[in-house]
């Protein structure tokens, strides 16, 4: 059996069927999105339509739960413009997506991590930046849940760790290579390029085989519409990979809070 992971596509419309035109190619028995589907200065009505039409399992993200249930005047930008953006329908949708899937052959699929969809399962947060988490951390996050292969998104990061019982992997974010999160301890994600990632898990018996796969699209229109939007931050992120503007403190004033 052949998976794709996708997750954190935050409204990129562009990176989204660019990953899509490339899976067609390589081929795979399922897709299963992570969530943080469409919120974002970008493209989150067409996005939702995709997905909606696709009808892929999709896990909720942390995002997605803030479009739909926080008030408009205590969201951040990002989900604010995206409530704004989507129909009752695709509301609808969105809020009924589910915090964790289980699939075939002892697959779990969350978000972040089984209990919280807005913590970390692979990384800490060291001197401003995600660095890997230890083993035993990892393992204690996962719990109890009983799977051999553990799927998270979240921190836009693709990554594949293993515990004494799971293949744990993040499959990166196929819409937002960089962000800037100012919450305490502040920190940034990069990963130094514009592609759009995902994966592919292939179950063979016993084996687990993990393929992460960086995907060119137009970022330089993506990050253009960022722009049209009011978002220079999300612009930069999106050309470059990059967060950091300077070597020292973070930038307090653009910030995207996962």
């Amino acid at each position: 059996m052949r998976i794709a992971i996708l997750a954190d596509i935050h409204g990129n419309l562009l990176a989204l069927e660019a990953v899509f035109a490339d899976l067609r190619k390589r081929y795979a028995d399922q897709v299963i999105n992570l969530g943080d589907c469409v919120s974002g200065p970008l493209w989150p009505k067409e996005t939702a339509e995709r997905l909606i039409g696709w009808g892929w399992p999709t896990v909720r993200g942390n995002h997605d739960r803030w479009v739909t249930d926080l008030e408009p005047d205590a969201q951040y930008s990002s989900d604010a413009f995206a409530r704004r953006s989507l129909s009752s329908e695709q509301l609808a949708w969105l809020s009924s997506l589910r915090p964790n899937l289980n699939l075939v052959d002892g697959i779990f699929a969350c978000h972040g991590r089984p209990d919280d969809d807005n913590a970390y399962m692979l990384e800490n947060v060291v001197v401003g930046q995600l660095a890997l988490a230890s083993r035993e951390q990892i393992s204690e996050r996962i719990g109890k849940i009983g799977a051999r292969v553990v799927l998270c998104g979240h921190s836009h990061i693709a990554r594949i760790a293993t515990t004494e019982s799971a293949v744990v992997i993040n499959p990166g974010s196929v819409g937002q290579p960089a962000y800037q999160d100012p919450t305490e301890p502040a920190h940034v994600s990069e990963t130094g390029s514009p592609h759009a990632r995902y994966a592919i898990l292939s179950l063979k018996s016993d084996r687990v085989e993990v393929e992460i796969i960086a995907v060119p699209y137009d970022h330089h229109a993506a990050a253009k519409r960022a722009e049209e939007n009011g978002s220079a931050s999300w612009a930069r992120f999106l050309r470059t990979g990059f967060a950091r503007i300077c070597v020292g403190p973070l930038d307090t004033g653009s910030h995207f809070r996962l």
